[in-house]
């Protein structure tokens, strides 16, 4: 019984390719393809809008095409993607108040880091014993 219904699935998923959009010229071409690459798919996370075969995707490309085709600027597009997807829809957020720690968080990681790593070699090296002291005297070496 699989045996019947399993290609019978694989055959049904291959149906629902996804046709490329159709540009007028090369320049809406580059101008798509550069804002998609900008943008991230809300279903995969860590691909780009451009990347993404999620079906969401194909639908915020057309959505891109179409705003894009409504003389609207890539600011305006990315504002209208960010008003109903939120912050994330963006691969560079965008530097405000509610980003600080995503940008400058790695930053004072590494500083506090480099602070311990600092601490605990001061430490060690205090608790060295002085070259030249009684005890290396005393040694036949």
């Amino acid at each position: 019984m699989l045996a019947l219904v399993v290609p019978t699935l694989v055959l049904a998923q291959a149906g629902d390719a996804i046709t490329p959009p159709q540009f007028t010229d090369t320049a809406e071409a580059k101008r798509f393809h550069a804002l998609t690459e900008e943008l991230r798919c809300v279903k995969c996370q860590n691909q780009s809008l451009a990347d993404s075969n999620a079906a969401i995707a194909q639908d915020l490309r057309l959505e891109v095409l179409d705003l894009m085709r409504q003389g609207k600027t890539d600011a305006e597009v990315k504002h209208y993607l960010v008003a109903r997807y939120g912050e994330f829809v963006l691969y560079r957020p965008r530097v405000e108040p509610t980003t600080w720690l995503l940008w400058f968080g790695p930053a004072v990681l590494l500083l506090a880091g480099g602070f311990v790593v600092a601490g605990i070699v001061r430490k060690r090296s205090a608790k060295l014993p002085v070259a030249g002291s009684a005890r290396d005297e005393d040694q036949e070496w």
